[in-house]
């Protein structure tokens, strides 16, 4: 039972992970992004929906990787 449980969680997490990934916006390629890319993020002009997406990605991140893990330990 314990089993099943952590596959169907394990699922959600990872179509939930492609998702949330698939949405958030592409960073700026080349040089000119990577400058502009650290200096939005050292002077915190992440806000509103991107934020909302990076913490939901972290979130999904760690059930991924926590259920992952649990199923290898039961010996799944």
């Amino acid at each position: 039972m314990l089993h099943n449980i952590l596959l169907i969680f394990l699922l959600v997490a990872s179509v939930g992970l492609v998702a949330v990934v698939l949405l958030q916006s592409g960073r700026s390629a080349g040089l000119s992004g990577a400058i502009a890319g650290g200096a939005e993020s050292l002077f915190g002009k992440k806000k509103g929906l991107d934020a909302f997406l990076s913490k939901l990605t972290t979130g999904f991140a760690i059930g991924f990787m926590l259920s992952a893990l649990l199923l290898t330990i039961i010996g799944a």
